[in-house]
């Protein structure tokens, strides 16, 4: 599936990296960027209900980018669904373009949060289901986006720790492991979050279908998290 943008040019995944090649300067953090790619893919194409034109619906599923400190990607993909004009691109990172270092929700249009210090999205993803939940908008979901990096936080273990007792199951959290984590162990990610009460899945992160399905899985009850395995960082 593919969105009319930029004067009826549609955009598909073939064309993410162009779009990430208009993208120049200093501190890309290309690693951190080019690791979310499939994953933001799917989210955007084939999952997340989120249009342009539905970004002030309080019904809307709500994406949050915890792993702000490498929005190149996330760029790329809203500028490929018509959030914001492809021409903004090659300004990322200039004093006047609204395509920072870090996304600014202000400036961003279809961002939900402003990010990129490690640890803030999952509390922050947390506490939107639940005020979705407590204004009885229990159909939204509520996505977010965090690299293995940011478990080395402790704010993000107590929000794993209070999600699942919450029973909040429109939340939904994908972790993309690049192995840059410090205090890590094999197949450790998951394990943290089913103790806390979560279903989770771990699969290929370059793997489309893989990702819709692990994406789409049922989770009567839970919260769930989606652990995205791609090429480690240093590699």
């Amino acid at each position: 599936m593919t969105i009319t943008a930029d004067h009826g040019r549609t955009y598909g995944h073939d064309d993410l990296p162009g779009l990430m090649s208009l993208m120049t300067g200093d501190e890309k953090h290309g690693p951190a960027a080019t690791s979310t790619l499939d994953v933001l893919w799917v989210l955007y194409d084939r999952v997340l209900r989120i249009t342009p034109e539905r970004r002030e619906d309080p019904h809307r599923d709500r994406f949050l980018l915890s792993k702000g400190h490498g929005p190149m990607a996330y760029y790329a993909v809203l500028a490929a669904k018509g959030f914001l004009p492809v021409d903004w691109l090659p300004g990322f990172g200039a004093y006047d373009s609204p395509l920072g270092h870090h996304p600014d929700r202000v400036l961003v249009p279809g961002a939900e949060i402003g990010s990129g210090s490690l640890g803030h999205g999952l509390p922050i993803a947390v506490g939107s289901a639940l005020g979705l939940r407590a204004q009885g908008l229990h159909d939204p979901a509520v996505w977010v986006l965090i690299g293995d990096a940011e478990l080395d936080e402790g704010s993000n273990h107590e929000a794993i720790a209070f999600a699942g007792p919450a029973g909040l199951e429109r939340l939904h959290t994908v972790v993309v492991d690049n192995s840059s984590a410090s205090h890590a162990r094999p197949g450790g990610i998951a394990a943290r979050f089913e103790a806390g009460g979560w279903s989770a899945v771990t699969v290929d992160g370059r793997d489309h279908e893989a990702l819709y399905a692990a994406f789409t899985a049922a989770h009567p009850g839970r919260p769930h998290v989606v652990v995205a395995r791609v090429e480690p960082k240093n590699a």
